[in-house]
């Protein structure tokens, strides 16, 4: 577990609190993912349903299932924690959208081979290094991936 935050105070009567951010931007937080809270030594998943900055290191956050004042201040002191293990350290899946080198059509993506510090995409026989340096734009709407590939490559 990483922990990204402590909870300095309850703010309100509607269960939100105010947060310390520890090494860690509010934008850069994900809402879809859970954060987690140790209660009596156990990780416990929560989701932040509402998150407003306040400065460039506290928050206000509203989690599920913390709606009023006593639910708020019985959380207050505790470290707020990411999984350090989950799928955010990890490349997207862009498996069934196509892929295209400038504006030739490569293929569609099969799969992806998540290996460690190079993730590849699987296309036809072929893996494309999936590399930052590579990505032009990333159509999620249409699951139409972009990139500018190295001659030879493709």
């Amino acid at each position: 577990m990483l922990s990204i935050a402590k909870i300095q105070k309850s703010n309100g009567i509607e269960g939100d609190v105010l947060i310390g951010l520890i090494g860690i931007d509010a934008e850069e937080i994900n809402t879809e993912e859970p954060v987690f809270i140790e209660f009596d030594g156990l990780p416990v998943p929560f989701f932040i349903e509402k998150l407003t900055a306040r400065g460039s290191s506290k928050a206000i956050v509203h989690l599920t299932g913390v709606d009023n004042l006593t639910d708020a201040e019985e959380i207050v002191g505790r470290e707020i924690m990411l999984d350090a293990d989950s799928d955010d350290q990890g490349a997207e899946d862009f498996t069934g959208w196509l892929l295209y080198n400038g504006e030739n059509l490569v293929g569609e993506i099969t799969g992806l081979e998540d290996i460690p510090g190079n993730p590849c995409l699987e296309v036809g026989d072929a893996l494309i290094p999936l590399h930052g340096d590579f990505l032009v734009e990333a159509d999620s709407a249409n699951h139409i991936l972009i990139m500018n590939l190295p001659e030879g490559l493709v």
